[in-house]
């Protein structure tokens, strides 16, 4: 068995981190260690974490930073501190199912085989989508929103996430590209940021099994919503959505700067194109959208997308 590094993030967790981190002590796969970086929590969390620290020491290494980071970075730098085959994300409110590991992992090993250990590649799987209570709301996060999670190519990527990070593992080639290299200020997500590395580097693999239990509640950084709520966001607040596409504009453009040394031809002409959408005209913007595959899943998105951007 491969060590696996599981890093997670807190802040003002204390309602249903005990939950999660038992449902992680019980998984099936023995050889991992979870690495806790609180990001300044002012509940109870603290003291929970001590608590299983104190419990599992030679499973739970808990952090504290020093000060608040946000939950992208506070991620992305508990990625580069790991020194493991392969690092996990884990959000502070979710269950993991059982397998969520060795089914990842099976999945990591399969994609290695094929490419050799020295290529970056990330693996993402499925979730049921619960409420705060864990009643489930849908077997499968993709469904529930209607997403492709076949569409991992980078132009696909960097117009929509597909990779849930709470469902992620990166092995060490990624994370040690992540590591060797500066740290993001305009990265939208730490697992967006991950998933374009993945692609641009090396390999993206998916597991259709549900992993984890993706629980949904009024305190969710970031959380699933279903498409109906998708359509009605979009359609009430162009504005935003507008913004939010320049805002993937200057991520791609940062993410081409930091490692344009690196980035394969065929790749970099993608996140050039892409970077330089807003030095088009209307007409032109939208042929390049449609002509080198900026799109996002389903007609609808892309009728929205075509009509906003």
């Amino acid at each position: 068995m491969s060590r696996v590094t599981i890093v997670m993030a807190t802040y003002n967790g204390e309602k249903y981190l005990a939950g999660q981190l038992d449902s992680i002590l019980a998984s099936s796969h023995s050889d991992y260690v979870i690495h806790v970086y609180d990001d300044g929590s002012k509940d109870g969390t603290m003291e929970i974490l001590k608590e299983y620290e104190a419990g599992y020491p030679d499973k739970i290494k808990v952090f504290r930073n020093k000060g608040n980071l946000g939950i992208t970075v506070n991620f992305l730098n508990a990625v580069c501190r790991t020194d493991s085959d392969y690092v996990m994300l884990s959000d502070q409110d979710d269950v993991w199912k059982h397998k969520k590991i060795s089914d990842t992992l099976e999945r990591m090993r399969y994609i290695e085989a094929r490419l050799g250990k020295d290529k970056p590649a990330a693996v993402f799987t499925d979730a049921e989508v619960a409420d705060d209570n864990l009643n489930i709301i849908s077997k499968s996060f993709f469904r529930f929103g209607r997403l492709n999670p076949q569409k991992t190519d980078l132009a696909h990527l960097l117009m929509e996430n597909k990779l849930i990070g709470c469902t992620m593992m990166v092995n060490a080639a990624l994370r040690d590209i992540l590591k060797k290299h500066n740290m993001p200020k305009h990265a939208k997500y730490h697992d967006w940021w991950l998933a374009l590395m993945a692609a641009s580097f090396g390999s993206i693999g998916y597991c259709g099994e549900a992993t984890m239990y993706y629980r949904q509640h009024g305190d969710n950084a970031v959380g699933s919503r279903s498409f109906i709520s998708y359509v009605k966001n979009r359609i009430f607040s162009p504005g935003v959505q507008k913004a939010s596409i320049r805002i993937l504009v200057r991520q791609a453009a940062e993410f081409m700067a930091i490692y344009k040394e690196i980035i394969p031809g065929d790749k970099l002409r993608i996140l050039i194109r892409f970077s330089r959408l807003y030095e088009y005209n209307f007409i032109r913007r939208r042929y390049v959208l449609l002509r080198y595959g900026y799109l996002k899943t389903g007609l609808i998105r892309n009728i929205g997308l075509l009509l906003i951007a």
